[in-house]
């Protein structure tokens, strides 16, 4: 490059004075490449923004317009339910709800988890609110067992043992856990039915059914308090009619009864509860059970459950309210003592009253009753038990037996004098 060079440079030696400094014979240079173009050529700088536009090639395949068109739609969709399952999810963890999601879609619910008004579950359904515990204090301390309500206006059916012993003062608990206070309207300690009313109206009563119209296998509930333990129904069936009880504590009334024998089970606290048929009808009064401990022990259920039938249970407790004390069924004869018990076959009467029902029938000191009513009789109580079952007034056919003959009677039982 043709200039000054710089301090300290010197020129070429042998080159004439204001040469370049390089080499001025360059074809001469023995460091050059004799292939080497003798031009250097500088490639020009890039213009900014001027890049050629491109052009679509109008021959190439293009993209369907269908595929466009399905494009869209489906992002969208997928852009929206992952939008709504993150709000369903962000909801159910404030809701507290957050967690996988057990069990199968519900689905109809079966015929038995519909529980019909017929079924044992809706029969349940009707009878407990009518059902309440029964407390009374005694000198013994608290006894508890159960009743139920009979009318509108408060009157409660229990056990005469259940309220024996107190001082007339008896607490009832409701269904619903409330309670209220009860008086004892009366009792009937030979039939083991009490009457108590309580201050409260417009209560929801039983419906009564039909004692003498139960077969034997026919399905029955017994509701009530047993061990304490309010509100509970247990089922069985009728296991057999007519069956004679003596009870009673010792020092006090001997009771007979020709009772409802049935497995559901019964325990402690059940006494004065109804014992109900399939349709919810009060069919009887839980009274006993028959337990294999010894007295004096803690008995429990062994499947033989007895009760008051109500037919007799509802005549008593009309009496109790109404006069203030229960009549007592009679046939006007005495049995027991040396040879009462006729061979297993039949009672024999010891003696007979002049005027009474027996005396009017024909009956006489030594005959033997076989049957009252068809049933047959072998045991002295099982005349007593099934006597007090009727009402008086009532004609029941008697067969029996004098010498070797047998004959039948009508006798018309009356109410005892006392």
């Amino acid at each position: 490059m043709p200039g000054t060079p710089p301090a300290g440079s010197s020129a070429r030696e042998g080159g004439p004075p204001g040469a370049s400094p390089w080499w001025s014979d360059a074809l001469s240079d023995p460091w050059r490449d004799p292939y080497a173009p003798t031009a250097v050529v500088v490639p020009a700088a890039p213009v900014v923004g001027a890049e050629p536009e491109r052009v679509t090639d109008p021959d190439a395949p293009g993209r369907s317009k269908l595929h466009q068109m399905l494009l869209v739609p489906l992002l969208a969709a997928l852009l929206a339910g992952t939008l709504g399952g993150a709000l369903g999810y962000a909801f159910a963890v404030r809701g507290g709800a957050a967690g996988p999601v057990l069990g199968a879609a519900p689905g109809t619910a079966p015929t038995l988890a519909q529980r019909p008004p017929e079924s044992l579950a809706g029969v349940a359904e009707r009878v407990l609110p009518s059902v309440v515990t029964v407390r009374v204090a005694g000198l013994g301390g608290t006894s508890e067992g159960s009743g139920f309500i009979v009318s509108t206006d408060g009157h409660v059916i229990t056990n005469d043992h259940v309220v024996a012993g107190g001082s007339g003062k008896a607490s009832v608990v409701f269904n619903d856990g409330s309670t209220d206070s009860a008086t004892v309207v009366g009792q009937d300690p030979e039939s083991d039915i009490a009457v108590i009313k309580v201050s409260r109206t417009g209560l929801r009563p039983v419906e009564f059914g039909d004692s003498d119209a139960l077969a034997v296998g026919d399905p029955v509930l017994a509701f009530g308090s047993p061990l304490s333990l309010a509100n509970t129904v247990t089922s069985g069936i009728v296991s057999a009619l007519d069956r004679t009880m003596q009870a009673g504590e010792p020092g006090g009334p001997t009771r007979y009864y020709a009772a409802i024998q049935t497995d559901a089970a019964v325990n402690h606290g059940n006494s004065g509860g109804p014992l109900v048929d399939a349709a919810g009808r009060v069919i009887g009064v839980n009274s006993t059970i028959k337990s294999l401990v010894a007295d004096g022990q803690e008995a429990g259920n062994i499947g033989l459950a007895f009760a008051i039938p109500i037919n007799q249970a509802k005549r008593i407790t009309q009496e109790i309210i109404g006069t203030g004390k229960a009549r007592r069924t009679v046939i006007g004869a005495q049995v027991g003592g040396p040879g009462a018990n006729a061979g297993g076959s039949g009672v024999r009467l010891a003696a007979v009253e002049p005027a009474g029902p027996a005396a009017g029938a024909g009956l006489r000191a030594g005959d033997v009753i076989l049957r009252l009513d068809g049933r047959p009789m072998t045991e002295p109580t099982d005349l007593i038990a099934l006597v007090r079952k009727y009402a008086p007034g009532s004609v029941v056919t008697v067969e029996y037996r004098r010498g070797s003959d047998r004959q039948n009677a009508s006798v018309t039982l009356a109410a005892d004098a006392k």
